[in-house]
């Protein structure tokens, strides 16, 4: 079993930056690639980014391209998602996610494809 928490989250002015943690106990994060996924009020949730187990493929969804940056510290078993110049449609509770990875470069960017998932972190970016 992996057991996720996420921190970091906050309310902020649009044009802020928050970076959000993601630390993993029960097993080593080396095996697993790692997502990040925001749902809003009333809407489904989204795919935000993935990592792969090493950090050697990583993907955006197209609206947090140029602002958010995914990584990870597998010595820290702990993953990031930095968020800059936030806006107020990135308004979102959001979730960190982990799955096994028989490939080193294997990444997911659907939440089906994920095992576990932390219990979440509100961000709010007012305008």
């Amino acid at each position: 079993q992996v057991q996720l928490v996420e921190s970091g989250g906050g309310l902020v002015q649009a044009g802020d930056s928050l970076r959000l943690s993601c630390a993993a106990s029960g097993r080593s994060l080396s095996s697993y690639a790692m997502g990040w996924f925001r749902q809003a009020p009333g809407k489904e949730r989204e795919f935000v980014a993935t990592i792969s187990r090493g950090g050697g493929a990583i993907y955006y969804t197209d609206s947090v391209k140029g602002r958010f940056t995914i990584s990870r510290d597998n010595a820290k078993n702990t993953v990031y998602l930095q968020m800059n110049n936030l806006a107020p449609e990135d308004t979102a509770v959001y979730y960190c996610a982990a799955a096994f990875a028989n490939r080193i470069l294997q990444v997911f960017l659907t939440a089906g494809d994920y095992g576990y998932w932390g219990q979440g972190t509100q961000v709010t970016a007012s305008s």
